[in-house]
């Protein structure tokens, strides 16, 4: 036992000799050193990763991962408070950016919080937007994500509005978006666990990751939905969409409705799948 501890501080005491005495000259160098130590487990793969992914998030910009415009989900200044509630429900954000008369016109930040004791009283009660609006926080394309990412942690702000070289409101993006840059997908209790990437939810009701392979699908639910054009189960909802589709929007596929449950600019992530004629 003395010995095979003896081995792995030997081998620990050697990798930093590696790191240290050696100095990379880039971050490939740096990022070789640092896969040669997963590799003899001095570090575990998921540490190696998000060391990976912290190292990009310095070359990305914000237009590199924002929501952009065309998917954006607004609520419009002087809305009443029963028109606003479908729309919260529907799309099932935290936050949505609040605009007068065009979408460049951003006068605030909504958080769906604030309207929950509203929602509860179950009664007509006096209702402004603008007494419950946040100011926003306004960047360009361009601002680095690990500097927006500091800039969010320092003013405990979770929402950015990205705008253009000339003004324009080019999209939006969360603090969300730029730590899964770095550590992955953050799950949620929507998520799914398991090998096959798919969960059941009730009789009818099942949570399938996007990219979970058609044929673990046809298997799983006994179908066989077509693999000769696609591989994953989110190309087929994508390509029978026709576009990338904003979260909460459905279609009926093979005797299935698909729901978007989360998606972010370049792809699906993770569908909710209805049996039909259940």
């Amino acid at each position: 036992m003395s010995e095979g501890n003896g081995a792995s501080r030997r081998s620990l005491r050697e990798w930093i000799a590696d790191l240290f005495g050696d100095e990379p000259e880039d971050r490939d160098d740096l990022m070789a050193i640092l896969r040669d130590a997963a590799a003899r487990q001095i570090m575990d793969a998921e540490a190696l990763n998000i060391i990976h992914g912290a190292l990009q998030v310095a070359d990305l910009r914000a237009r590199d991962i924002m929501i952009p415009r065309s998917r954006m989900v607004t609520l419009p200044m002087g809305a009443p408070l029963e028109e606003l509630l479908p729309v919260i429900i529907s799309a099932q954000h935290s936050r949505y950016p609040v605009v007068g008369d065009e979408l460049d016109d951003v006068r605030g930040v909504l958080h769906a919080k604030d309207l929950l004791p509203l929602a509860l009283r179950g009664e007509a009660v006096p209702f402004d937007i603008k007494d419950y609006i946040r100011p926003a926080t306004v960047i360009p394309e361009s601002k680095r994500l690990n500097v927006l990412l500091q800039d969010f942690r320092n003013a405990r702000n979770h929402m950015a509005i990205v705008v253009d070289e000339y003004g324009h409101v080019a999209g939006i993006i969360t603090i969300e978006d730029v730590l899964e840059q770095i550590v992955g997908e953050i799950e949620d209790e929507h998520d799914v666990d398991g090998e096959n990437g798919i969960r059941q939810m009730d009789a009818d009701t099942f949570n399938v990751k996007a990219d979970t392979p058609l044929e673990d699908f046809n298997a799983y639910f006994r179908v066989a939905l077509d693999e000769t054009e696609f591989d994953t189960v989110g190309g087929l909802v994508l390509k029978s969409f026709g576009e990338l589709p904003p979260r909460g929007r459905s279609i009926d596929l093979g005797g299935f409705r698909f729901r978007v449950m989360s998606a972010d600019s370049r792809r699906l992530r993770l569908l909710q799948v209805r049996r039909l004629g259940g």
